[in-house]
């Protein structure tokens, strides 16, 4: 047992190492291979969160190129497989449309521009994570869990959102983040 406190408190600091080299000072503008980078490393600190081989579903409208272009930018961070910890991810393009729809993806990032509301309730049905890097989406309660590396790394997590898809977190991770 001591080992496994051990082990979270490792991976709590290292989580916390990696997102203060994320955050570059000055920078003006939100990179999503650096939000993936995080929200890969938070799911995995989920009470019986997802471990091995996970398909991240990327949200996007396909008729915002801002929506789109951050798809893009997850999906090409993604490659093949990105590893963060004990979980390696995989991308699946879901369009906002058809969450409701969406098979064999273990949690939804949520890109800029979508109907959020509309997100946020199919993904409640189908109890899944919402992960997105607008504060807005976390704020509306549509996004389990908010990530920011720009200007200072920021993880949000909107209890409601959690309770409602079952998505519990460790302890020694709910220290390092802000609840609302």
């Amino acid at each position: 047992m001591r080992r496994n406190h051990i082990n979270t408190y490792t991976s709590c600091a290292l989580l916390v190492a990696a997102t203060g080299v994320l955050a570059a000072p000055g920078a003006a503008f939100a990179d999503p291979a650096k939000d993936l980078q995080v929200a890969g490393r938070a799911l995995t600190f989920l009470e019986n969160g997802p471990t091995g081989r996970a398909t991240l579903g990327v949200v996007f409208d396909p008729s915002k190129p801002a929506s789109v272009a951050e798809k893009d930018a997850v999906m090409a961070a993604i490659g093949g497989g990105y590893s963060a910890g004990t979980v390696t991810l995989v991308g699946k393009p879901v369009e906002a449309g058809g969450v409701a729809g969406a098979s064999g993806v273990n949690a939804l990032y949520v890109t800029k521009g979508v109907n959020y509301a509309a997100v946020g309730a199919a993904a409640k049905a189908k109890k899944l994570v919402t992960i997105g890097s607008d504060p807005a989406c976390v704020g509306s309660g549509a996004c389990v869990m908010g990530v920011t590396t720009t200007p200072k790394v920021e993880i949000t997590v909107n209890r409601s959102a959690a309770a409602s898809v079952g998505a519990a977190f460790k302890a020694a991770f709910r220290m390092m983040i802000k609840e609302i």
